[in-house]
């Protein structure tokens, strides 16, 4: 299952729950529908959504199915998102709320000549290094 499945069902508070529940361990639904002030019928519609999403599987015990937590889809949601918060494309310096630090940002009004860059030059000194 892709990653949109997994975050509908981890919308939902309630799953967000049950999936807490599961993590000591596995459980029956009416286990796991004795901690919800809701209908046996709602609790199976939940619990279908966590299974299609990958975040739960069910094994059959004799005359009861048990649930238990699936970690390698939670796995894989977080490496996923570890990617993104380790692939910034620009450093961020905490000091500066506007994000990057980096001097050769050509919209940074405070460079180091200290001017305030209204003197109506377009920044080029020397038309020679342009080979025009």
């Amino acid at each position: 299952m892709g990653f949109g499945d997994t975050f509908k069902a981890l919308s939902d508070p309630v799953r967000r729950e049950i999936l807490q529940l599961l993590k000591d361990g596995a459980l029956s639904a009416g286990e796991i529908g004795a901690h919800f002030d809701m209908t046996g019928a709602t609790i199976s519609y939940h619990l279908k959504i966590l299974k299609s999403a990958d975040l739960i599987y069910e094994e059959r015990k004799k005359n009861y199915i048990y649930y238990g937590l699936n970690t390698s889809v939670l796995e894989n949601l977080i490496t996923w998102i570890q990617d993104l918060r380790d692939a910034r494309q620009y450093p961020y310096d905490s000091n500066n709320p506007n994000g990057s630090n980096d001097s050769n940002d050509p919209n940074d009004s405070n460079d180091s000549d200290g001017s305030d860059g209204s003197d109506g030059s377009d920044g080029f000194d020397d038309l020679t290094d342009l080979n025009v």
